[in-house]
């Protein structure tokens, strides 16, 4: 198992420099990946770029580059660029992200994300491979008919093969990605839940002929380091309640679902009708410890390294973390201090567990 590094968006009070640092850091660990997210704020790609030329060794993520933001000739574009300027260290994540950022915000339409999604990564594969892009879909048409279009081939030459991943909650989701790319960007993966998702991806994989060998299985993993579990489960609880409580409607709330799955349909359904109701506050109290700590790194580096152990013996093959500050850490040069810690602190645990690639 590798690890990997998630910076979260760019904005919102946080310092870039802040980033390149911890960006920089990780680099020097060792670290395989570094990822960078949008949604709608700062955009993922032009943050791998700024990071490209201030690295040497780390790969650059996106997780991920939104389908329904870019044509996926724009996309292609984009991944071969940036694979260009770093020397071949780009991955390109791809996900359909939510109907409300799909529909409010890139105004695209969010019916039929899977038929979507498949027609996508088929029009980026054949220009990353310098086909000329003719494509006769339901969501694409390449060139457009009866006009003076011409089914064009990509003018630059990607460094490398760049591997594609898909974002995946739900279990056909899953399955794609299994069947159309070559790693899957987790989210809430719990060790104990993960043979559950799997099964998915790899019926994906079996309809092409192939097994899990080879595939990248990628969760980000919030991990707060110190002496007492149950606090360094307090910076967590916002995220994990905007998730399963907010992202998205009642209706549909991929997260929500998840959580559902996972054995915690009653916690879920109170955390989503706090959040709704804009008690923010009671749904963060109101996710369940177990749901946090089965879905992070808690507590001291001992015992992150046992976690270390049971993510890797589920199928996890590059874990990326997300350092929180612990309670009462605020400032920026705290919390950047803390997040350089947490980072050193991964490597030594990845060793101690032994179960490091």
């Amino acid at each position: 198992m590798r690890l990997g590094l998630n910076l979260g968006y760019w904005g919102a009070g946080n310092d870039p420099r802040a980033h390149l640092a911890l960006a920089q850091e990780a680099d020097r660990l060792g670290y395989s990946v570094l990822w960078a997210a949008e949604a709608y704020g700062s955009d993922s790609p032009t943050m791998l770029a700024w990071l490209a030329g201030q690295t040497e060794r780390v790969d650059l993520g996106s997780a991920i580059m939104q389908i329904p933001a870019r044509s996926p000739a724009m996309t292609a574009m984009t991944a071969a660029t940036i694979d260009g300027i770093s020397g071949g260290r780009f991955r390109l994540g791809l996900g359909v992200s939510g109907p409300q950022v799909s529909e409010g915000w890139h105004g695209v339409r969010f019916a039929k994300p899977l038929a979507r999604t498949r027609e996508y990564v088929d029009i980026v594969r054949l220009a990353l491979h310098r086909k000329p892009v003719a494509y006769d879909g339901q969501f694409y048409q390449l060139p457009l008919p009866d006009g003076p279009g011409k089914a064009l081939r990509l003018t630059v030459h990607p460094t490398r093969e760049i591997p594609l991943y898909l974002a995946a909650v739900g279990p056909r989701n899953l399955e794609l990605a299994g069947e159309l790319v070559d790693g899957w960007l987790a989210v809430f993966l719990a060790p104990e839940f993960a043979a559950e998702q799997l099964r998915h991806v790899e019926a994906g994989r079996a309809k092409v002929g192939k097994s899990l060998d080879g595939f990248d299985v990628v969760p980000t993993v919030p991990v707060v380091v110190g002496d007492d579990e149950q606090a360094c489960a307090e910076p967590i609880r916002g995220y994990a309640a905007l998730y399963v409580g907010g992202m998205g409607s009642r209706e549909q709330n991929f997260y929500n679902r998840l959580a559902v799955r996972m054995g915690y349909e009653q916690a879920a359904a109170q955390v989503q009708d706090l959040f709704l109701a804009k008690k923010h506050r009671e749904a963060m109290a109101a996710v369940p410890f177990e749901f946090i700590d089965r879905t992070s790194l808690l507590g001291s580096p001992d015992r992150i390294a046992d976690r270390l152990v049971a993510f890797a013996e589920a199928g996890v093959t590059t874990l990326t973390v997300a350092p929180y500050p612990p309670p009462g850490v605020t400032e920026p040069a705290q919390i950047l201090a803390h997040a350089t810690h947490t980072l050193r602190v991964l490597v030594e645990a990845l060793e101690r567990a032994g179960v490091g690639a």
